[in-house]
């Protein structure tokens, strides 16, 4: 059955968030259909790539992701190759190299963050504990960078970059700010590792390996990461939400666990008596967790800090780097692309509101 161009639009605007109105126009419509095709090729890929002979590791790897997901960097990266040469084949195989490495992440994030769910079902490691859920992450990553060593030096290059930083990212969050660090700035570093590097990388890859214009490398790279830093800012107020079907987790999940987010570490530096109470309330609640208590003992505490005027600070702030991508855009030509990624960063600051 032949795709209809609104259908086109519609469905790739589904992985996005974006309106519908973003591919109204020939050249658009045109866009979305080749995002689409090699969005196709990528998951047809990633079925096959993600097959292990062994039983176990097949059912481990294939886990999170037969849960879903919206595969935002293959996507990205197949946009921003429209800039040059298109759905190509490396651009393809990076495109599944990230979405490899960013699901092998995922398993490794939820052991270290003792989360109890990932997009709707439990989390691996609860499923086949610790152990399994690690090296299930690590059979992900060496199969990521499998791909990427098909396609050269400057691949191999990108993935190794991207790694370290993703691994930098998570052992600054683990060990938390040192004397002297400003504990805001510290974390917006470790999302700018944790998630923006990977976001980035996408957005950059797509440039690198469809041939298109080296001077949009750049711009587009710096993008990625403050894409990725508002996404993490926007996850932190999302993350209090009270409606567990927006998340896929427990309301709280991160802060219960003890780690840090926006707002929590905005309600740190209030000073006035109710902001000081509630903050003191959490870390109370935070140790009493760790010590075996209900982890629903703060349920009250973080409706108030989803409430509190620090959330909507946090809202605030990701707006404010939403706007820093944008304007990184100034360097590409107007058309379809601009606009597609224009409107992906607008509907991105507008998700959790």
């Amino acid at each position: 059955m032949t795709t209809s161009p609104a259908a086109t639009g519609s469905r790739l605007a589904s992985r996005l968030g974006f309106s519908d109105r973003v591919f109204i126009g020939p050249s658009a419509r045109r866009v979305a259909r080749e995002v689409e095709a090699g969005l196709d090729l990528v998951e047809e890929g990633l079925a096959e790539d993600l097959h292990v002979a062994d039983a176990l590791a097949d059912a481990t790897s294939r886990y999170l992701y037969d849960a879903g997901g919206k595969r935002v960097r293959p996507v990205l990266a197949l946009l921003t190759a429209q800039l040059g040469g298109g759905n190509l084949p490396a651009v393809v195989d990076i495109a599944k190299a990230l979405e490899l490495t960013h699901l092998g992440s995922l398993y490794h994030d939820d052991v270290m963050d003792g989360a109890d769910r990932r997009r709707g079902v439990p989390a691996a490691h609860a499923v086949w504990g610790n152990n399994v859920a690690i090296l299930t992450g690590d059979i992900l990553f060496s199969r990521a960078l499998k791909l990427m060593s098909g396609h050269g030096d400057r691949a191999i290059r990108l993935q190794a970059d991207t790694f370290e930083r993703l691994v930098l990212g998570q052992m600054h969050e683990t060990v938390g700010p040192q004397p002297g660090d400003d504990p805001i700035e510290f974390y917006i570093q470790v999302l700018a590792d944790k998630t923006g590097s990977l976001i980035a990388a996408a957005t950059q890859a797509g440039v690198i390996f469809s041939g298109a214009p080296g001077e949009y490398e750049q711009p587009l790279r710096d993008f990625g990461e403050k894409i990725g830093v508002a996404f993490q800012l926007l996850d932190d107020v999302i993350d209090l939400s009270n409606k567990p079907e927006d998340t896929g987790k427990v309301p709280g999940t991160d802060l219960r666990a003890g780690v840090p987010t926006m707002p929590s570490l905005l309600l740190a530096v209030e000073t006035d008596p109710e902001s000081v109470a509630l903050a003191a309330e959490i870390d109370e609640g935070v140790r009493r967790i760790a010590e075996g208590a209900d982890p629903a003992i703060l349920d009250d505490a973080l409706l108030r800090l989803r409430d509190h005027a620090v959330t909507q600070k946090t809202r605030d702030l990701a707006r404010s780097w939403t706007q820093g991508a944008i304007d990184e855009l100034d360097v590409l030509p107007k058309g379809p692309v601009r606009e597609a990624l224009t409107r992906f960063a607008t509907s991105l600051a507008d998700r959790s509101s």
